[in-house]
């Protein structure tokens, strides 16, 4: 099970309007330490913890953040719909398109992605692959 994902950020005031855009809708919670942001998912009643975390931090080797050449994280939404208005959300929170909400031949006839890059640039994408929802081929 992945515990935690760590992405790095030089400007954390940037980061968190982008980040508080989209991760509180998906049950995260914002806890600041030394300057830092941790996003938390909510524990459901019958769970001990629930994972992953989601970190954002300066580095901590003091040099500058720098976004992963083919990292990404992926933040799994309930609906089509929901990809659409957090991708918005999220652009408008100082992010940007990498990727319109749509699906892709490459996957699955339900899978529905929309793409964006932090301010930092590290990839994001958000999804849905509701079997309840109407899929790329009808």
């Amino acid at each position: 099970m992945i515990a935690y994902v760590t992405v790095g950020a030089d400007d954390i005031a940037r980061a968190e309007q982008f980040y508080s855009a989209i991760l509180p809708v998906l049950g995260y919670r914002l806890e600041k330490y030394h300057g830092d942001l941790s996003y938390i998912p909510s524990v459901q009643p019958d769970q001990i913890s629930a994972s992953p975390d989601f970190y954002v931090k300066s580095p901590f080797n003091g040099g500058p953040a720098s976004a992963g050449n083919g990292a990404m994280v992926a933040f799994e939404v309930s609906s089509q719909k929901q990809v659409r208005e957090l991708h918005a959300a999220a652009v408008a929170a100082g992010g940007s398109d990498d990727g319109q909400p749509g699906f892709r031949a490459s996957y699955g006839p339900q899978f529905y992605v929309g793409y964006l890059r932090d301010p930092q640039g590290n990839k994001i994408a958000l999804f849905s692959d509701n079997p309840d929802e109407p899929g790329r081929d009808g």
